[in-house]
């Protein structure tokens, strides 16, 4: 149900500016930790996604990142000329392409094995905190997208 808003368009009072000035902060945060690793904050992204499940297809990678190949391809390409992983082409399909992990890109997980901590540290929020902030953020974008899709007609 809508909560009773009052139309506030004081900067402060936005929520979404919140949202935003947050996700800055943390996303610069992370280019700094992941510098030692020669990541992006995308490609580290991604190499989650395959540490968790290896050998993926670019369009399940798409969906588990919610990015669309005119994105994601290019950081595939970026991370194979690293080193980190590899593209195939699948044979009985040409335009489905399958993405798993080198060993210099499997190996590189426990590199980065401590940034969840670090992450966590600078938020000041101990498992129980993260996990709480996590879900309220998944239940946030999931009701935002279903208002978006009953409420505002496809452009």
């Amino acid at each position: 149900m809508p909560t009773d808003n009052t139309g506030s368009l004081c900067l402060d009072d936005q929520l979404c500016f919140g949202l935003y000035a947050a996700s800055r902060a943390v996303t610069a945060l992370y280019r700094v930790v992941l510098d030692d690793l020669g990541l992006t904050y995308p490609q580290y992204l991604v190499m989650l996604a395959l540490w968790e499940e290896d050998e993926r297809l670019v369009k399940e990678l798409g969906t588990v990142l919610n990015l669309d190949s005119g994105t994601l391809s290019p950081l595939l390409k970026r991370l194979e000329k690293s080193g980190l992983v590899q593209r195939v082409r699948q044979a009985d399909d040409e335009r489905s392409v399958r993405i798993s992990l080198t060993g210099d890109g499997a190996a590189l997980r426990e590199r980065a094995s401590g940034i969840p901590k670090i992450i966590g540290d600078a938020m000041g929020l101990d498992a129980a905190g993260l996990a709480r902030t996590r879900a309220e953020l998944d239940r946030l974008t999931e009701s935002v997208n279903a208002y978006r899709e009953a409420y505002v007609p496809a452009g």
